[in-house]
């Protein structure tokens, strides 16, 4: 093993540290009248986030967010794929979120730089004050989350979750949306990261099932796929597993011929399941027999070998639990494989 038995890794030290880092961001964000403190341009209706890794995948569920909650129109792209447009959006009704941990990702602060020289405003959500992308943007909002020594992204992520998902509330009360019920939800998530930590015993058993397998994919429905594609990551980056994440109904037009080679399969779901997304997963059982983990909501009439879940009626607070749990099991995972998660072969962190 890379550590001795009682020492914990950073990436373990830096998930525990989440219920309280997520707890001093709301705190330092939202007053006691439940005013959300950013500062933003309210003649806004368009965004467009921009970030790589990790932080793609915040920009990605909070874009989701935007819709679902704002009712406004919003997309994420990855930075290095905003360099290669030779057109990008650049209405004056449209803002530019960059999203980066350090403030000192080369391509997303690139692409910040391409953003203004089309006159659009910038804002950014970073870990790291008087950064790069701090100087640079009109907008600034940060993490809290301190420093983050691990590799993989894990307090760096939820934080920017929170940050995007305060974001998200704040546009929603300019356009006169009630969303007290929202940040009274949001008070209560570090109880639920708190019940994320006590599935330890649970996520150690999937953990040793899934670290049999070469190869696993991963599968989720709306909001969810965000979380498919960040738990795709961070087991790739710390156990070196071939990991593959698709939207579940895309997945059954041929995708779904993968399953041919036997490998294991999860399923993350922040709301119940569908009917369509049970046809499908029943479908996948029948034909293929693929071991299927669900990691959120299941039901009755899927059959998983495991299914691990906290009951939340928030979709928003549970979305933070089962990152937590994807974050626990990515650990465990590679933890059964003797991988040291803290320095993963030819990966490099920039913690400026």
């Amino acid at each position: 093993m890379f550590f001795e038995k009682n020492q914990k890794s950073s990436m373990e030290q830096e998930i525990f540290e989440q219920a309280d880092v997520l707890d001093n961001l709301f705190r330092t964000h939202v007053n006691d009248a439940n005013y959300i403190l950013f500062d933003i341009p309210t003649d806004i209706s368009k965004i467009v986030m921009v970030a790589s890794g990790s932080s793609y995948h915040c920009a990605r569920y909070a874009a989701d967010l935007f819709g679902n909650v704002a009712g406004m129109e919003a997309r994420a792209i990855y930075s290095s794929e905003f360099l290669l447009k030779s057109a990008v959006p650049h209405d004056n009704d449209i803002l530019y979120v960059f999203i980066t941990q350090s403030g000192e990702t080369s391509d997303t602060n690139s692409a910040l730089k391409k953003a203004k020289e089309f006159g659009m405003r910038t804002l950014c959500i970073t870990n790291k004050k008087d950064s790069t992308i701090w100087q640079a943007s009109d907008f600034k909002i940060d993490c809290c989350a301190g420093e983050e020594k691990s590799i993989a992204a894990t307090k760096s992520l939820t934080t920017q979750m929170l940050c995007c998902t305060l974001l998200v509330l704040k546009y929603a009360a300019h356009k006169r949306i009630d969303i007290t019920h929202y940040l009274e939800d949001l008070k209560s998530l570090s109880d639920y990261v708190k019940m994320a930590y006590s599935l330890q015993d649970e996520i150690k058993a999937m953990a040793k099932f899934l670290a049999r397998f070469k190869n696993i994919v991963i599968t989720a429905d709306g909001i969810s796929y965000a979380i498919a594609k960040e738990a795709s990551l961070k087991i790739k980056e710390t156990s070196y597993i071939n990991v593959y994440s698709n939207i579940l109904g895309e997945f059954m037009h041929g995708h779904v011929a993968i399953l041919n080679n036997k490998p294991a399969m999860i399923h993350i779901s922040v709301d119940e399941l569908s009917y369509t997304a049970i046809k499908n997963l029943n479908k996948i059982e029948e034909d293929y027999q693929a071991p299927l983990c669900i990691i959120g909501c299941s039901n009755e009439k899927v059959n998983p070998k495991f299914n691990i879940d906290i009951n939340c009626e928030s979709q928003m607070v549970k979305s933070f639990a089962i990152v937590v749990i994807v974050q626990l099991l990515a650990l465990e995972i590679a933890q059964c494989l003797h991988r040291n998660v803290d320095k993963p072969h030819g990966l490099h962190k920039v913690v400026k």
